[in-house]
């Protein structure tokens, strides 16, 4: 029975349920432990046929991610013990957890330069010399979430006397600039902007006479910067250490981070070196002149750490300099890495470029630039920049990624690698000190050395696809076409190289794909289908990668409609010990100079002359399938004949 005035049942409505006391949320599980976790894994990779397991177990699944890091499969609060307890907070010495206090993001908001509110300064390249098309690229982008320009002026790039051409429809009071291309380009700024007090914040003039000698191999002189920074606009850097120059050689974070840490100190030297009847700056107005440049990648974790760690090594340069504490936050500008990029299978670099500018901004970038994922085919077209700068307003506006201040801190990983990776770079660093600075370090092979052993490192990685290149190493999309792109300025050559992790790949499969006809490898299956189509599709994937088509039949039956010499048999253990042998002779009679074999050379079958498996030499057996069908050769450890050269 109900009341009619309340609708509610007679009596006194039922007692609220008591509140626990202490919520637990994994009571009624037992308790995990480390131990039972190492005997799981253990169990798992015996099973796998890994007979000797290192002590502890999670050794065995250590992975290098930077010269002597490398990242362990769990973290628990055991590994927080030895790392240090203050890490500070948001805006505050040691800037681990961001550089301005309360900022949306963690440094974000444009650092302490700009004004851009509810993110970081969303930044775009142009280098098109065409002035016509850049100043449409231009508005396009300032129209539609861009915050700030980066002009790439010089040989090749956008004409130095056409700047106030470029310029002519920009509110530089409202859109900051930064410039790449020496005084002669910062002086033609500084001439078209004379006598306005009105520019945006947060621009830099763009000097980096280190990052110029590392990449020509040409020595630079760093004086006449103090000069240049005193006539810079009011909030404007003059001197950007641009660290892409080293990863783009193939440096790892280790690297990267040292070498800029040497060139920055090299830097402050050069602001405040008072000599010769020069007036230099005082050590808190030159840290002010500074931007640091890195690259980001795909790897979200170490990147994440690198920029937090990257942060934390200034402000230690900045304390032993003698900096005040609002002086020493280092202003970070992240660039998508140009080595992560493909030329085949190019809409995968949107995907990539999206994870590592979610990165960039977990890690706390004052300022990012997407390249659009056609960079590494030439000068990007209009759709391709629109994606570039809709990736960063997707995760700002719809991921409200800029909402949460540092979000990676506390978490023991992240914090781990921070520290793992502060301590290799400051070892980094010192060694060039005692080489006598970034420049000397340069000139004498110091550098180029450690950057080239640590790319050997990883090219040897990407060759043997424990470290997978989507598109290229992997999953290759043979019938493919790619868009075509009026070609970019050639980068300046002369000192360190510039690689790409996809490049060795690439370039024997632009060969195989210039041949006419296209070169293939037949797939001689054994067997039903269902017992031979693993490893004939893991076949089918690695002769492709390399540029061959890969036509498959019953035994040695399809070898002469498939107008190749090379074959490839597949199938189970159990077929090739039954048959594998007669097929093998089958092939040779039916014209077959180079059989492989899908699976690993313990299965003992005669006759053949390699084995293609998962971990084999991928770009070793490219090579010899290339070189057996007169297609060609390609340069070694990840770089092509012209990029060598």
């Amino acid at each position: 029975m109900r009341s009619t005035e309340t609708g509610h049942p007679e009596g006194p409505p039922p007692a609220e349920p008591e509140a626990p006391v202490q919520l637990s949320l994994a009571a009624e599980f037992p308790p995990a432990t480390r131990d039972e976790w190492r005997q799981l894994v253990a169990g798992v990779l015996r099973k796998a046929g890994r007979t000797e397991l290192p002590e502890p177990v999670e050794e065995a699944l250590r992975r290098t991610v930077a010269t002597g890091v490398t990242v362990a499969p769990l973290y628990t609060a055991e590994d927080a013990g030895s790392l240090p307890t203050a890490v500070g907070v948001p805006g505050l010495p040691p800037f681990v957890r961001g550089a301005r206090a309360g900022a949306a993001g963690t440094t974000a908001a444009g650092g302490a330069d700009a004004d851009v509110p509810g993110g970081w300064d969303v930044r775009q390249r142009h280098a098109d010399p065409d002035v016509a098309v850049t100043r449409e690229a231009i508005a396009a982008d300032l129209d539609n979430g861009v915050s700030s320009l980066w002009l790439v002026l010089g040989d090749g790039a956008l004409p130095v006397d056409a700047l106030g051409e470029v310029l002519a429809d920009v509110y530089l009071d409202l859109a900051p600039v930064t410039l790449s291309g020496g005084v002669a380009a910062a002086e033609a700024f500084l001439a078209l902007v004379e006598g306005r007090t009105d520019l945006a914040p947060g621009g830099c003039l763009g000097l980096d006479p280190l990052g110029v000698q590392a990449a020509t191999g040409a020595e630079q002189d760093l004086t006449g910067l103090a000069d240049l920074a005193r006539r810079a606009p009011a909030g404007w850097r003059t001197v950007v250490v641009d660290a892409t120059v080293f990863s783009d050689a193939g440096a790892t974070a280790v690297e990267e981070l040292g070498c800029a840490l040497a060139a920055g100190v090299a830097y402050l030297r050069a602001l405040t070196d008072s000599a010769d009847g020069r007036q230099g700056l005082s050590v808190d107005e030159a840290f002010g002149q500074l931007e640091f440049r890195f690259a980001v990648g795909d790897d979200q974790f170490t990147t994440i750490a690198t920029l937090r760690a990257a942060r934390r090594l200034w402000d230690r340069v900045a304390g032993a300099s003698g900096a005040a504490p609002a002086a020493r936050a280092q202003r970070q500008h992240a660039v998508t890495s140009s080595v992560m990029t493909t030329r085949h299978d190019p809409w995968v670099n949107m995907l990539r470029t999206t994870v590592a500018c979610f990165a960039a901004g977990v890690g706390g970038a004052d300022v990012v630039t997407v390249q659009p994922f056609d960079a590494a085919l030439g000068l990007p077209d209009a759709f391709a920049r629109r994606i570039a700068r809709n990736t960063q307003s997707l995760l700002l506006e719809e991921g409200h990624l800029a909402r949460v201040v540092d979000p990676a801190g506390g978490s023991w990983y992240a914090e781990s690698l921070t520290e793992e990776l502060a301590q290799a770079a400051w070892s980094w660093f010192t060694e060039i000190e005692r080489a006598g600075g970034l420049a000397a370090a340069l000139s004498s092979g110091l550098v180029g050395r450690r950057i080239g052993a640590a790319w050997a490192e990883r090219s040897e990685r990407i060759a043997h696809r424990r470290e997978a290149v989507t598109g290229v190493s992997e999953f290759p999309n043979p019938a493919e076409v790619l868009p075509e792109r009026r070609p970019a300025a050639p980068p300046p050559s002369g000192g360190l190289p510039r690689v790409r992790a996809a490049a060795a790949f690439e370039e024997l499969r632009g060969r195989a794909e210039a041949a006419s006809p296209r070169p293939a490898v037949y797939l001689a299956t054994l067997g039903p289908v269902a017992r031979h189509t693993a490893r004939a599709g893991f076949a089918a994937g690695l002769f492709q990668a390399g540029g061959l088509l890969t036509p498959t039949g019953d035994g040695a039956s399809g070898l002469a409609a498939a107008g190749t010499t090379v074959a490839c048999l597949c199938g189970a253990d159990a077929d090739y010990a039954e048959s594998a042998a007669e097929v093998v002779a089958e092939l040779r009679a039916a014209g077959a100079t180079q059989v492989w074999l899908a699976g690993k050379p313990s299965l003992g079958v005669d006759g053949v002359d390699g084995h293609v498996y998962a971990g084999c030499d991928a770009l070793a057996v490219l090579r010899t399938v290339h070189e057996q069908l007169g297609i060609g050769h390609v340069g070694q450890h990840g770089r092509s004949e012209e990029e060598q050269a």
